[in-house]
């Protein structure tokens, strides 16, 4: 498969339309013309708003089914276009934001700051791991591919924010 940046732009009609590709791309948020992870990790804040209803262990196996469903989805829409890991697939930049929000959760002991505060925190933090991509990120990022590979980075994004934010709860 040739890499992420020498694949032209598909038109937004086939990403529309193909059940895969729009998911992938995070509900056509991945078509931003400029930081589509960022657009695509705003996706992830009505996510979040709809499973931090839920008790913390329905909350944590909703984001490892969604894991496993990226896994799959990312992954066949990365074999319809023919490239691995586009930049325009943002669906697991949604499940890494959701990922460091699992900070939150009460039983983890994690900060109750404002919801607005929670939200804006995970999602700075989030961004900065998954675009720095600090060891071992990276290296899952270049040598881990598929669907797998796809998500697998920005899960262990989320990890590194969401421990970064429980680590600001515990001093703040």
């Amino acid at each position: 498969m040739p890499h992420k940046h020498d694949v032209p732009r598909p038109p937004a009609r086939l990403i529309l339309t193909t059940p895969e590709h729009l998911i992938a791309f995070g509900f056509g948020s991945g078509l931003a013309p400029v930081a589509p992870g960022t657009f695509g990790t705003l996706v992830g804040i009505p996510f979040y708003f709809a499973l931090s209803w839920l008790p913390w262990q329905a909350y944590v196996i909703a984001v490892a089914l969604l894991f496993v469903f990226g896994c799959w989805v990312c992954g066949t829409s990365a074999r319809l276009l023919q490239v691995h890991d586009y930049p325009g697939f943002v669906f697991d930049e949604i499940v890494g934001f959701l990922i460091a929000c699992a900070a939150f959760l009460p039983a983890l002991g994690g900060p109750a700051w404002h919801p607005a505060v929670q939200i804006l925190a995970a999602f700075v933090l989030f961004r900065v791991f998954d675009i720095a991509k600090p060891w071992p990120i990276r290296v899952i990022d270049r040598h881990v591919h598929g669907g797998f590979g796809i998500m697998f980075d920005d899960a262990v994004a989320g990890l590194f924010a969401g421990a970064a934010l429980w680590g600001l709860g515990q001093v703040i």
